[in-house]
């Protein structure tokens, strides 16, 4: 992707990193202890959306919904993926489909439905903090730099599924040949060299970078990047004015068709009020010196 250009070197410091994303029994144990509640059970401010209809102000979060036909993945609106999202009223953390539905035998899943801040409280509390995109990058490649996967460059070695990714026509019909439809829980696939799970697919893992396209045009031009933090602010020139965090290993809805940023060089972005069921994240802490 032109986002993820030119190709260069960077250097990071050591750390530890969670082998799996924080899943709904870690986040519930963080709830629990804190009482805190998510920027998806929270209502909208109306200061925050001028012109909203007070009816529309209403807790919840950004579920996929397969459309029951197939329509295309593209087209001149830029806005075909609406066709796929939809706002629903209710949806969080412990509501991951929407009202109606709960955790149950879900609690060694992911958690989903969190934004930015909320991944960022987590961490606070357990003591940790969330990854920048080099080191989450650096984590992913387990040592194999340059290869496509975290685990190689052949998707499927052996015609064996790495990751949780999608199979099938996108977006409405997934076949599940690797065993889940949905989101899967933590740790059924092979971990990479340096044992973390899922680095590429299940859920997307936010970082703690501010997004911008030129990022990496900019860390080229000092030879070996050394720990970088990414820029001081965000630019999505799809979106300007929306400010993006970024997001790394794409998710169970990423297809070669669509999406395929479970490939390990990739990058992903998110609005950091946002939240959506296919979005996690997974912590990070520095030694003690």
């Amino acid at each position: 992707m032109k986002d993820a250009r030119p190709v260069h070197r960077v250097k990071v410091d050591g750390y530890w990193m969670d082998a799996h994303e924080v899943t709904n029994d870690q986040f519930a144990e963080f709830v629990k202890a804190t009482g805190y509640a998510t920027v998806a059970e929270r209502p909208p401010r109306a200061e925050d959306f001028p012109g909203a209809l007070p009816e529309n102000l209403v807790a919840g979060s950004i579920v996929f919904t397969p459309p029951a036909e197939q329509v295309p993945l593209r087209d001149a609106t830029g806005m075909a993926h609406l066709r796929w999202w939809a706002y629903v009223p209710g949806a969080c953390w412990k509501h991951p489909e929407g009202p109606d539905s709960d955790l149950t035998g879900k609690g060694d899943q992911p958690v989903v439905h969190v934004a930015f801040e909320d991944a960022e409280a987590y961490a606070a509390w357990a003591g940790k903090r969330l990854p920048t995109e080099a080191e989450w990058e650096c984590a992913a490649r387990g040592g194999l730099a340059g290869a496509t996967y975290p685990w190689g460059d052949e998707f499927k070695p052996g015609g064996r599924c790495m990751a949780n990714t999608w199979q099938g026509r996108f977006p409405g019909e997934n076949t599940a040949d690797d065993g889940f439809p949905s989101i899967a829980p933590v740790g059924r696939y092979p971990a990479n060299a340096y044992g973390l799970h899922d680095m590429s697919g299940n859920v997307w893992e936010w970082c703690s970078d501010w997004y911008r396209p030129d990022t990496y045009a900019r860390d080229a031009g000092e030879g070996v990047s050394v720990n970088p933090r990414g820029p001081t602010d965000s630019h999505d020139p799809a979106e300007p004015g929306q400010p993006k965090r970024i997001q790394r290993g794409g998710s169970f809805l990423c297809s070669d068709q669509y999406c395929s940023r479970y490939i390990v060089g990739t990058r992903g972005k998110g609005e950091v009020s946002s939240a959506t069921n296919h979005c996690g994240f997974r912590c990070v802490k520095s030694p003690d010196r």
